[in-house]
């Protein structure tokens, strides 16, 4: 079958709308999805479980004013939102909706879930459902075992909202790639939303996970290309303090940036989406200046020779396609 991808290169990552680590304002969220628009992105990404509702919320408020043919939304399912009047924290997202957060990957769970977001966003369609956090770091040692309620449930869920319509695909948003593995050998996938396996400093999809997507036809949405921070000039790398040696490579990598009058940044997001897997990608973002950034960024020009570099240096694999070869 054909399996259905949204547009690229560069979509918009709901995450820091969330007020995922920093409250952000409305005033502020709705000019960063404005600034995407105007930038020329078409894909938007969001979750219920960023901020509890709060970026799925503040998704609809800006894209009900575009016609919905224009562009497609991806959200994911296992997580149900139950209210409660408490405001239970849901790291690392803070001050959002009033909701409980509930893992639940079953077939009813699912269906009820895309129904919720549908009401957040004010849209009576998504485009790309993706099953959130099926994976070990998520869920530890109990991941196998939640696999099989998803694959029993949210999967074939999913493809049956995929049969009648009301989705066009679905597939996994995770940060390993295991899961995306097991999906592609049991079950029948469209895309995957996979963050932090596949950047400049880090490529642990290269070797087994995008020769199969590849093979099947199935594309990657490539999440945290800058790693959390540390190629767009931060310390963190995978969400908490860098690892000396990743500060290293990155450093590394900077200076042959550098070295050809090349913005790391550029180099960082361009070489995540030369992979033919590749879809799109979403860096995210929470004020429009970084928006138009990432997008100026995505458009620079990065010399051959950056690449040839850091193939002889050894800072990115022999096999790894990069842009000049596109």
């Amino acid at each position: 079958m054909a399996h259905f991808a949204p547009p690229g290169p560069l979509g918009f990552g709901g995450a820091p709308l969330g007020n995922m680590f920093d409250v952000v304002d409305e005033a502020t969220a709705e000019a960063a999805l404005v600034a995407a628009w105007d930038s020329g992105v078409r894909y938007f990404d969001t979750a219920p479980h960023y901020g509890s509702g709060l970026s799925e919320h503040r998704f609809g408020t800006v894209l009900r004013h575009y016609p919905r043919a224009a562009f497609v939304l991806s959200t994911k399912v296992g997580r149900l939102l139950r209210p409660d009047a408490s405001r239970p924290e849901n790291p690392p997202f803070k001050e959002g909706l009033p909701f409980r957060v509930e893992v639940d990957y079953s077939c009813d769970a699912t269906v009820r879930s895309i129904e919720d977001s549908c009401q957040r966003l004010g849209l009576a369609q998504i485009d790309i459902a993706y099953v959130h956090d099926l994976a070990p770091d998520h869920l530890g040692d109990a991941w196998t075992e939640q696999f099989e309620v998803a694959r029993k449930g949210a999967f074939r869920a999913l493809d049956d909202l995929r049969a009648q319509g009301v989705i066009k695909g679905w597939g996994l948003g995770v940060n390993r790639t295991e899961p995306c593995v097991r999906a592609l050998e049991e079950a029948d996938p469209d895309v995957f939303l996979l963050a932090g396996r596949y950047s400049l400093l880090n490529q642990p999809a290269l070797e087994r996970l995008f020769p199969m997507c590849a093979e099947r036809g199935v594309h990657v949405v490539v999440g945290g290309p800058y790693n959390s921070g540390l190629l767009a000039g931060g310390r963190n790398f995978e969400y908490q303090e860098a690892p000396p040696e990743m500060i290293e490579k990155r450093d590394r990598i900077a200076a042959v940036c550098e070295l050809h009058g090349a913005d790391i940044r550029s180099a960082a997001l361009q070489f995540c989406a030369a992979h033919p897997v590749v879809a799109a990608i979403i860096p995210g973002a929470k004020r429009p200046e970084k928006v138009a950034e990432n997008a100026r960024l995505m458009a620079a020009t990065v010399p051959a020779a950056v690449w040839d570099d850091l193939r002889h240096e050894g800072l990115i694999p022999a096999d790894a396609p990069v842009p000049s070869e596109a």
